[in-house]
C-alpha cells in the first residue's frame, strides 16, 4: 500500500494550517496514498508558549476537518498531533481517522521532551503539557500500526511492545530540532526498524528558520532491513513510498529474531 508523509509548513494562523494540510491530504490521495500522515503540531507553532493558546478539545475544529477529509478521500489519516485541552490539562495528541471518518485512535505523547544540551538547546514540555498513559494501535486492511510522537521514538521498549502486539508499521510524527535532528533522527528510526523488523515512518514539519523552534525536517521511511527508502529535505513537500509487507515477512523469515528471543532470561511487557 502507498504511504504519504506530509511535511507541512506550519504558520501562526491555525485556519491556514488546516486548509493547507487538507489540500495536501487530497493531493496525496489523488496520487494513490491509502495511509496519509501529518506532522507533529501541524495546526500550531511548536513551543510551550503556544500550546495553551492553540489547544482544542477533541473532538473539535481541527479533528472535525481531519475526519471530513479522511472520509472524502476514503483513506486512513494520521493527524500528526495538536495541542489538546481536556479537564484543565494540556496534551500533545495524535488522532487517527478511517475511510468512513470515524476516529480509530487517540495517542497522547507518553514521554515529554524535557532536555538540556548546554549551549545548544534547552526545552521543557512538562512546563505546560501532561503525559499520556497508554499505547496506541489501530488496524487497517493492510497491517496493524503503532503510534508514538517525537520523543517517544527514543524509548525502545515502546516500539518493542508494538512489535510484540503485531504492528508492522510504526509512525512517529515528530519535530526534532537542529541539534538532535542531525545527530539522532535517522539513527533512531533505523534502530527501531532493525530491532523490531518493522517499517518506521517519521513526519516532521517543514523547516522555518524564522520560527522560535526550528524543526529539522527530513521526514523519513525506513524498512525492516534498516534502509532509508524515502526521505524529504527541509522544505514543504509530500513524500511517497510503497510499503511492501511481503519484504517484511521475508526479512523476519531470514533473520528470525522474534522467535529467538530468550524470554527465559528477559522480557519487556505492557503494564496497562
Amino acid at each position: 500500500f502507498r504511504l504519504a508523509l506530509i511535511q507541512l509548513h506550519v504558520s501562526a494562523v491555525k485556519s491556514e494550517n488546516l486548509q493547507r494540510a487538507c489540500g495536501l491530504v487530497r493531493e496525496a490521495s489523488a496520487k494513490g496514498a491509502k495511509v496519509v500522515v501529518l506532522p507533529e503540531c501541524f495546526n500550531s507553532p511548536y513551543g510551550t508558549q503556544y500550546f495553551k493558546e492553540y489547544a482544542e478539545k477533541i473532538p473539535g475544529e481541527s479533528t472535525q476537518k481531519l475526519s471530513e477529509v479522511a472520509k472524502e478521500c476514503s483513506i486512513y489519516l494520521i493527524g500528526g498531533s495538536i495541542p489538546e485541552e481536556d479537564g484543565g490539562k494540556l496534551y500533545n495528541t495524535c488522532t487517527v481517522f478511517g475511510p468512513d471518518g470515524a476516529m480509530l485512535a487517540k495517542h497522547r505523547k507518553v514521554h515529554l521532551f524535557d532536555i538540556n544540551v548546554p549551549g545548544k538547546i534547552q526545552f521543557k514540555e512538562s512546563e505546560t503539557l501532561s503525559p499520556g498513559h497508554s499505547f496506541s494501535m489501530f488496524d487497517t486492511p493492510y497491517c496493524k500500526v503503532g503510534l508514538g510522537i517525537c520523543y517517544d521514538i527514543r524509548f525502545a521498549e515502546m516500539a518493542q511492545i508494538y512489535g510484540q502486539k503485531g504492528c508492522q508499521l510504526l509512525i512517529y510524527p515528530g519535530a526534532f530540532n537542529l541539534t538532535t535532528g542531525p545527530a539522532h533522527w535517522e539513527l533512531l528510526q533505523r534502530g527501531r526498524a532493525v530491532d523490531n523488523q518493522v517499517y518506521v515512518a517519521t513526519v516532521s514539519p517543514a523547516r522555518d528558520e524564522k520560527a522560535s523552534y526550528v524543526a529539522w525536517g527530513h521526514s523519513t521511511v525506513v524498512n525492516p532491513w534498516g534502509e532509508v527508502i524515502a526521505k524529504a529535505g527541509a522544505e514543504e513537500t509530500v513524500v511517497y513510498t510503497d510499503i511492501d509487507l511481503k519484504k517484511l515477512a521475508e526479512i523476519r523469515q531470514q533473520i528470525p529474531i522474534l522467535s529467538q528471543k530468550r524470554c527465559d532470561l528477559y522480557s519487556v511487557e505492557m503494564k496497562k
